[in-house]
């Protein structure tokens, strides 16, 4: 979130507590999207606040860790849920970050676009720490979205808890 918004990246970054947030816009073909991210964190203790933020969302982004097995598992569990209690036009990515971190690496890139695409989800492996495929995910996000948009320019879109008048601009969730 933070590579996206501000470009910046912070290695002694804290885990989100609760839920973080911030927003962007971006010009995707002469349409501004305009992207409202909630972070839920992804830790097992704010699970229960989790779907609160997500129930109504226009896109999700999960993220799992390429260096870790178990942090691919996990992300699929928060899939499942997310599946369970989002809408069901939710327009999903999944992300493998560290992708700097080739060295280390747990999950192969073809397991990962393997499970996206057997989800239907987009998938990039990205990198906060260099960048790498950030802004090529929400750019692809923001061309998923951009139709339902597009047809319906003054339609209400919800994130998380919060009404925003959409006029040509989009909403996305993390």
């Amino acid at each position: 979130m933070l590579r996206f918004v501000s470009d910046t990246f912070e290695t002694n970054h804290r885990s989100t507590i609760g839920v973080a947030f911030q927003s962007r816009s971006i010009d995707i073909g002469g349409e501004i999207i305009q992207f409202h991210i909630w972070d839920t964190a992804g830790q097992e203790k704010y699970k229960a606040l989790t779907p609160i933020y997500y129930r109504r969302a226009s896109a999700a982004i999960v993220v799992y860790d390429i260096t870790s097995e178990n942090s691919f598992q996990c992300m699929k569990t928060w899939v499942n849920e997310l599946k369970q209690a989002g809408p069901e036009d939710i327009v999903l990515a999944v992300a493998g970050n560290k992708c700097d971190l080739e060295e280390k690496r747990q999950v192969s890139y073809d397991e990962g676009i393997l499970y996206a695409n057997q989800i239907d989800a987009i998938f990039f492996e990205t990198s906060a720490k260099t960048g790498e495929n950030v802004d090529d995910l929400f750019f692809e996000i923001g061309r998923d979205l951009q139709p339902r948009l597009v047809a319906q320019p003054m339609q209400m879109l919800n994130v998380g808890n919060r009404q925003e008048t959409n006029e040509r601009s989009g909403s996305c969730c993390k």
